[in-house]
Formats: structure tokens, sequence, C-alpha cells
């Protein structure tokens, strides 16, 4: 059997076919796919609670066995940082502090189930705190550090065991699901398992999220009907007394609560909500407010921030948001008392993610450049000075990347839009370059700028052969405030389209763009935008649509958010089929001109592939060059590097012929020594 980690080195080169019909060797420029997909990168980065020493995550990619693998580092104060857990065939994740510092707990799967592991932070050996039935999830150590509370689905049911035995396998939809309920372990005086007591119960409802008040007496927790993805508007906040198990609600307003979280005293309790309208909940605001621990009227805070509030903490310092603003993602700092929220940290551009020590004074972060990768950085709250406590970005150091900017040009009904722009090392304005527009998903995603892609699309190999690539922020992205995400509510696709094109002339008009040589594409949202341009324009030479919409009717009975569509186009397709037709992709295949091509995953939820099928038939049926490639075993995305490697492969074979008039093909040879 041939390993994967073989065949990548060859992806270097393709085989074209010249004038005297002759194969010649192509040579795929800029860094190689194989090493942009062996990119390490840092996740769940956790300072102790004395603010000395902080615990992350790398994940690594396993050619050999088709996966990627998550484990544990630590980074110990003025030390080198140190890997803490090797998985063989799994993952370490989640890594938290005990209280005192003196143990590390994390998630892994070593066995038939997930279960909650403990190292000491000094090193050695791991072991086992948790023999759980089903798979152990999230997970919060009490503040004396003597338990851990956490998440488990409810194992399966005995009648449900004897239904399969006489009956096989068939689900009801919307009905087949078992509830998830929180457990309490409590640690031994030496290692070892220990069995686990169910903290809540019920066929009711399921556990979404929750805290540890900080006496250890109470837990808030978020609970909605059932663990299936449109009853989260329905999520509550109630309150478990541990000791007795007893449960009292708190906040159950019409709309989502969820996300709760203490004050360092314990008397407040800070939460997230979408509001009543739960119609619009996927465009608009959702509302940060505080509420008396035991009970009372519930207070907005942070009314003044026109985007999404993402609660992360509350500590003597304030409450901590994380805040989308227009291409960056910073840190905003609450007033518990005015409100107010004011930026808190706005360097490096993107702070992904900051947790604090014990006291506040201290923060770990996860921060990124226009010309890095993820970092982790250490500093002090009081007086900001990011120290960097990895070096990932090493492994770019010696890559031609091209360069990356943000660029503003005016739509069709005067919008002023937002985009990132991507030129090659040796830009020269006197030339014009083929463009390659890559469209994110969403609507609500958003770009930025960027030294690696992560995505299917080989933009930097695109890049390194001289090409311009442009990543619009179109109307519905985040970080522009509500009024932006909502303008593309009953005009998905058009207003889209107007925005990736004006972004085009917007080049074109700079006299940079080689317009017989332009190419688009994108996947999930940025898909569905691409199949709009597959059928609206004819203006791309060559386009490819990844996990797409085509049909508004037929995602709508098909995927597994039906109020995504209904919230966006205002109505069911029952309601108003005028507005389903006027932004489906299909309604206008009979104008389809430009060759597409369609990736989607075999068992896709979020847009399945139905999907798919429908634009390419109809394009097939118009007699439009196309081609479906179904990459077998995966959802919405594709989360297998030797799957990514050939996505990629297809899209850069896919726009070989229009954008360079080359004749591709993909790699499969290997040399005798390679293939043993």
């Amino acid at each position: 059997m041939r390993s994967v980690r073989v065949i990548l080195l060859a992806v270097t080169a393709g085989a074209i076919l010249t004038a005297s019909g002759f194969a010649q060797e192509v040579v795929v420029p800029g860094p190689s796919f194989e090493d942009l997909l062996s990119l390490e990168r840092v996740n769940s980065q956790r300072i102790s609670p004395d603010g000395k020493s902080i615990v992350y995550t790398v994940r690594t990619t396993d050619w050999d066995k088709n996966r990627y693998d998550t484990e544990i580092w630590l980074a110990r104060d003025a030390e080198d940082p140190l890997q803490l857990t090797n998985t063989k065939d799994g993952n370490s994740t989640r890594p938290r502090w005990s209280p005192d510092g003196e143990w590390i707990a994390f998630l892994s799967k070593r066995g038939d189930k997930t279960q909650i592991y403990l190292i000491r932070a000094g090193g050695g050996e791991a072991w086992a705190l948790t023999e759980a039935k089903e798979d152990a999830s999230g997970f919060a150590w009490a503040p004396d550090g003597r338990s851990i509370a956490f998440w488990m689905t409810d194992p399966e049911s005995e009648e449900d065991e004897q239904r399969v035995k006489k009956y096989g396998s068939f689900a009801v939809e919307d009905a087949e699901y078992r509830q998830r309920h929180l457990w309490l372990v409590t640690l031994p005086d030496i290692s070892g398992s220990v069995e686990a007591e169910r903290l809540t119960e019920g066929d009711d409802f399921t556990v979404s999220s929750f805290a540890w008040s900080p006496d250890g007496a109470r837990i808030a927790l978020a609970r909605q009907p059932d663990p299936l993805i449109n009853t989260r508007m329905h999520a509550d906040i109630w309150m478990l007394d541990v000791a007795t198990r007893e449960m009292t609600p708190l906040v159950t307003e019409p709309g989502s609560e969820t996300n709760p979280m203490w004050s360092p005293d314990g008397q407040w309790l800070a939460y997230q909500s979408s509001g009543p309208d739960i119609g619009s909940a996927f465009f608009k605001n959702g509302f940060l407010f505080k509420i008396p621990a035991d009970g009372g009227t519930p207070i907005r805070l942070a009314a003044d921030l026109d985007e999404d509030p993402n609660l992360i903490d509350w500590n003597s310092g304030g409450i901590y948001l994380g805040v989308r603003q227009r291409t960056k993602r910073q840190i905003y700092r609450v007033d518990p008392n005015s409100g107010r929220a004011t930026p808190f940290v706005t360097s490096p551009d993107n702070v992904w993610s900051v947790h604090f020590s014990a006291d506040g004074e201290m923060m770990a972060l996860r921060s990124q450049t226009p010309t890095t990768v993820a970092e982790v950085y250490r500093s002090s709250v009081a007086s900001y000075d990011p120290v960097r406590v990895t070096n990932m970005s090493v492994q770019i150091a010696n890559w031609k990347l091209g360069t990356s900017e943000v660029i503003e040009w005016t739509s069709a009904d005067g919008t002023r839009i937002e985009g990132v722009l991507h030129k090659p090392n040796d830009f020269d304005s006197s030339v014009k370059y083929p463009l390659f527009v890559v469209i994110h998903g969403g609507p609500t995603g958003v770009d930025y700028p960027i030294a690696v892609t992560g995505s299917v699309y080989p933009i930097h190999q695109w890049l390194a052969k001289g090409a311009l690539v442009l990543r619009p922020n179109y109307r519905g992205s985040a970080g522009y405030g509500e009024a932006f995400r909502s303008l593309n509510v009953g005009n998905l696709g058009v207003g889209d389209m107007w925005d990736v094109m004006s972004g085009v002339d917007h080049l074109v008009s700079r006299g940079m763009v080689d317009t017989t040589r332009m190419a688009a594409m994108g996947w999930s949202q940025g898909g569905y935008i691409s199949a709009f341009l597959t059928t609206n324009t004819n203006r791309f030479a060559a386009i490819s649509v990844g996990a797409g919409i085509s049909n508004w009717v037929t995602y709508y009975v098909n995927t597994d958010i039906h109020p995504f569509t209904r919230q966006y186009l205002r109505a069911t397709p029952w309601d108003d089929p005028a507005i389903y037709a006027k932004t489906s992709p299909m309604t206008n295949i009979t104008h389809a001109t430009t060759p597409t091509l369609i990736q989607h995953g075999e068992f896709d939820r979020r847009v399945p592939i139905p999907n798919a099928y429908e634009l390419y038939q109809g394009l097939r049926d118009m007699g439009v060059e196309s081609k479906l490639i179904v990459y077998k075993g995966f959802g919405h995305g594709i989360t297998k590097p030797k799957e990514r490697l050939a996505a990629i492969w297809h899209n850069w074979q896919w726009f070989a012929k229009p954008i360079w008039n080359e004749e591709v093909t993909v790699p499969v040879d290997v040399t005798e020594q390679e293939r043993n």
C-alpha cells in the first residue's frame, strides 16, 4: 500500500502536453501543497493560576494514517516549551489547570471512549480519571480542585437496544437523540479511575454550557429542550445546587440564553442572549446581560457595541469579550457597573482567544499578524506587552507567500465593501494579472490579511505563478455591524454578486487585471455565491463551487438548519416561491456558460449533496463543461489531509487550462524507492 507521504513527494510536478505532443514536467511554484497542509498549528492556550506557565495544544499532520494529531505542550516561565502528551492513534485536547496549578486535566480517547485524564504539571505519566460509558466532553474543575464536572451523553437505553435487535436500524427525523447531562467525578487519593455521579437528569432537556460558582456550591447552566441544532434558540439559564441536585430557573426569556459566567464575588451572572427576535438571530447582534445570581431583573451590558459579543471571562479587571472589528478580531473590556465596552487588546491584528490567571493579572493570548501564523503570547494585564511563547512562524520563514492588504470599493447600490487583495511578491503595477476571486463562507464569515490560508484553494501557488487573489467581505460579513450583516436578507446572491463583481471592476479600473483570465470559487456560502455567478454572469473563465447551495427550495427541505433559510429569505418556499426563485442559482441555469467544477462531501448535512447533483445535471443539460467530485465519507468540510490534498489538486487542475493554458494531470506515480 502506498503511503500518502510518498505520493506527496511528487506533488510539485504535473504533466502537461506541449504542442509537439510530448509530455513536459510543470513545476507548481511556491510552497508545496504538502508543506501547506503539514503546517503545525497552536490552539487552546491556558495560563496557570499563578500566571507563570502556559499549556497549549499543537496540531500536526500524520500522512501515513491520514489524520491530524493534537497533543499538549507546556511552556514554563523562561524555559523552552516541551511536549507533555504523546497519544498513540488519538488526540489529547482541552487542557485545563487545577486551581492549585499542580495538575492538568485533558480529554483523550485511548480506548473505546473519550475520558478525562490527569497529568502532573511537573510531568510524568497521564492516567484516566473517568470510566465514562459514553464520551466525556466539556469539563470544568470545581473551585476547590477536589472534583470535576463534565458533560456526557446519556447511554443508549435498553428499549433502543431491543428495538435494533428486533427491527434493525431506522430513525425518526427530529426524534432520534439522547440528552446530554452533567456528571461529577471526585479525585481519588491516589491515581486511578473513579465512578462518576450524575448531577442532572431528565428527558426534557440537554445541558449546553455550564459554570461553577466561585464557592463551588452552585453550577449555572444553559439547558435546551434537546441537543438538536435548531432548538438552541430555546436555551434558558438554570441554577443547580450541587449538594441537593435541585434545579431552579434563573432566566427563561424568549430566545436563547447561554454561556453563563460568574462575577468574582459570586453575586452576579453574565450571559449571552439572542434577544426575543429569534426569527432574525442569524444576522442580528446578540446581547450581553448580567443578572443577580439569586434572581432578579436582567441588566443589559455593552449596549454601545455594534457587533456580536463573545463572552470570554469575568474577573477582577472586568468582563472580557471577543469582538470582530472589520478585518480584525479584538478583545474588549466591559465595566460591569456602567456596562460600557471599550477596546482592551487591539494587537496583534487578530486575537483569537485569551485566558487569564487566577488573580486576573496575567494572560495568555493566541494571536496572529498578517505576516505570521497564530502564536501563543504572554502578557501582564496592567501593562500590555505581549511576549511570544511559541515560534510556529519559523515554518514559513523562507516561503514566498505574496503580500496581502485591505482594499475598499463601492458596490452597485452604493454600499462600501472591503476585501483582502493578495499580490505576488514581485508585483508590477504595469502588468495585467490573472485574477482569482476566493469567496468566504458564512455568510457571517470574514476574510482578513493573512500569511497562510488554510482552504482547499491553492492561493499561494497561484500568487507564485503570477496572479492576483481577491477575497471580498461581501454584505453579511461579520465585523461591520448589524446593518451590514442584514443587507443580504431577502437579497441573497443578488446583493452578494453586486459586491463581488464591483470588486472585480474596481481592480479592472486600476489596470491590474487581465479580464480574459478571471476565476471565482468558494466553499459553503462562498460556494453558493460561486454557483450564483455561474448562472448569472459569463465574465469568468472558470468557476469552482465547493459545498454550495444551488436551489434554496432543495436546500431548505434537506438542511439541518431550516431556520437559516426562513430568516434570510423571510419566508418558506410555500409562502413566497418568488424570493426562492430570485435567489437560487438554478433559476438561470439556461444562461450558464462558464466551465464549473463542483466539490461536495458525501454526507454533508449543512448543505446536503442534492444541491451538487442538481447544479451538475443542469449544467450538463445546458452543455456546459462541468465536473462533480464527491469526497467519500465527509460532511460539510474535508477533515483529513489526503482528501484535502486531492481537493487542492482538483482546483489547481481545473483552472490550469482556462487561466494558464496548461493541461495538468494530477501526479500519482512514485519511484520504487518511495514505494518501499
